[in-house]
């Protein structure tokens, strides 16, 4: 079974999260970040991943803490409900389009965590979230889950339909990478180890 509870406490957050893997997509997401929740909303729908989170921090200086802190946290969830990678397809991609908005996501449950997002920045700000604090959960999230993580924007001027899609990819890709895959022996690597 893969299913894990986490919690991460510190002077500026308190993060709490139940993860299945094999879910249905159901949801219960609160981190006093409006946009942040409708964003992991999509990721747990979209991956079918059943997902409850609860966060609380120092909202009234920035989102910076709580975003960040969720992003360790639920990397850490991942990292823990897949630490047998036995049989794992291991690989993921996703293509979403939204409007005028289109994003590609490929992942790797590769052990070693990087990320590269293209463009490199996008201007425009939402009410309490950046495409900033966008990389900043990402990073977070695989530097914790150890993932290789692209996320090329191919087109896109709404922020708010750039991030969706974003999200609504890597819950597509994480989908697909984290199904197992009978026919596969052992740990999907010629090294012997992940």
């Amino acid at each position: 079974m893969r299913r894990v509870k986490i919690r991460r406490k510190t002077e500026e957050t308190e993060v709490k999260v139940e993860l299945n893997i094999d879910g249905e997509g159901k949801y219960k997401i609160s981190t006093g970040i409006p946009f942040l929740d409708h964003m992991l909303s999509l990721l747990a729908k979209h991956g079918l991943f059943d997902l409850k989170l609860k966060a609380k921090g120092d909202l009234e200086i920035d989102p910076h803490h709580t975003n960040e802190d969720v992003g360790i946290t639920l990397g850490q969830a991942f990292a823990l409900a897949l630490k047998d990678k036995n049989n794992l397809k291991r690989f993921g991609w996703g293509f979403v389009v939204l409007d005028e908005a289109e994003v590609r996501v490929v992942l790797d449950l590769s052990g070693r965590p990087y990320l590269e997002v293209n463009p490199k920045n996008i201007k425009g700000c939402l009410e309490n979230y950046s495409f900033r604090y966008f990389k900043e959960f990402l990073r977070a999230f695989i530097n914790n889950s150890l993932i290789t993580l692209h996320v090329d924007i191919l087109k896109g001027e709404d922020l708010h339909h750039i991030l969706e899609c974003s999200f609504k990819a890597l819950g597509l890709a994480l989908d697909q990478a984290t199904s197992l895959d009978r026919r596969k022996k052992g740990l999907p690597t010629t090294k012997g180890k992940i």
